[in-house]
């Protein structure tokens, strides 16, 4: 990508939100600093980061920044709550905007949203409330089982459950995450994870990556360690489904209304493809899956953080 696909020029003064007040702080404070670096080696001389606290809005108004690059995960950073603040402030941002982000954050108003287009495939789920019945709300479900926090990313608060005995205790740990929970039935295959990016408005699916952890699943240890986790990429997958796969997430995509950047999950078994979440700020770090995704693609780093820069302001 050259000069002439620049959005801003090079003195545009932009912030890059990280840190936050969520579980995924320091992660996303990693990411930050990634994308400083890279913003600065584009010629942005005037980026700088702002660490997200509870004063951000008197940050922001002091900085006077034209755009924000959003490296925040979870709570307040990608489930609009940041989004709506950069909207009163009349400040372009990177990733999706209010709507989209909120409900991408939910996994049940995502499953619902994605449940009314047949081309996305997902597993058999419940959602339980502080008020239900937590074992009516799942006696149709077959074990083993997923217990997840409604909101909640980087797998904080997640459990598998082989059999009931286990559900309750596996429950009782999501909800201290969130009042809701989802329990989905568990799909014993291989994950895999595609990076979907905008170029001239239009959507497009990055290589697959297969992740194979050295834990039963790909939980917090296995994302944010060094060696706990096998990358390869392309997946292999046939061609088949590798464009299933892609198909299916940029359908994702579209259907929840996101735009500029997702990363969405997948559980493979049987080269069927199950969607499990879409993520609408994926990790920027040196382990993260998005940019490995777009390395692959042919998109080194810094043109990634250059595309997703490019996007701000299209979230409208």
């Amino acid at each position: 990508m050259g000069n002439n696909d620049r959005k801003y020029s090079d003195d545009t003064k932009i912030a890059v939100l990280c840190g936050g007040l969520s579980s995924e702080k320091d992660v996303s404070m990693r990411s930050g600093k990634n994308v400083l670096g890279a913003l600065q080696r584009l010629g942005y001389k005037n980026s700088e980061i702002v660490v997200v606290d509870r004063d951000l809005s008197a940050k922001l108004k002091e900085g006077n920044y034209k755009a924000a690059y959003n490296a925040l995960h979870g709570k307040y950073g990608e489930d609009g709550c940041i989004q709506g603040i950069l909207e009163v402030l009349g400040i372009e941002y990177t990733g999706c905007g209010v709507m989209s982000s909120a409900i991408t954050m939910n996994k049940e108003y995502t499953k619902r949203i994605l449940s009314t287009n047949k081309e996305i495939n997902m597993a058999k789920s419940a959602f339980v409330r502080k008020k239900d019945d937590l074992f009516e709300k799942t006696k149709d479900l077959t074990y083993p089982l997923f217990t997840k926090p409604v909101s909640e990313g980087s797998s904080f608060g997640m459990t598998k459950v082989n059999k009931k005995e286990e559900l309750q205790e596996a429950y009782n740990l999501a909800v201290k995450y969130n009042n809701d929970v989802l329990i989905e039935e568990f799909v014993d295959g291989f994950f895999v994870t595609v990076g979907v990016l905008e170029k001239d408005n239009k959507p497009f699916a990055t290589e697959i990556l297969e992740i194979r952890p050295a834990n039963e699943w790909y939980d917090y240890e296995a994302k944010y360690t060094s060696g706990m986790s096998d990358f390869i990429v392309p997946a292999r997958l046939s061609e088949e489904v590798t464009n299933k796969i892609k198909n299916m997430a940029v359908e994702a995509f579209e259907t929840a209304g996101c735009s500029g950047v997702s990363r969405i999950d997948f559980m493979v078994k049987d080269d069927v493809p199950f969607l499990l979440e879409i993520n609408t700020s994926p990790g920027m770090t040196d382990m993260s899956d998005l940019p490995a995704q777009a390395a692959a693609s042919g998109i080194s780093y810094d043109n990634l953080v250059l595309l997703i820069l490019n996007s701000a302001g299209l979230n409208k």
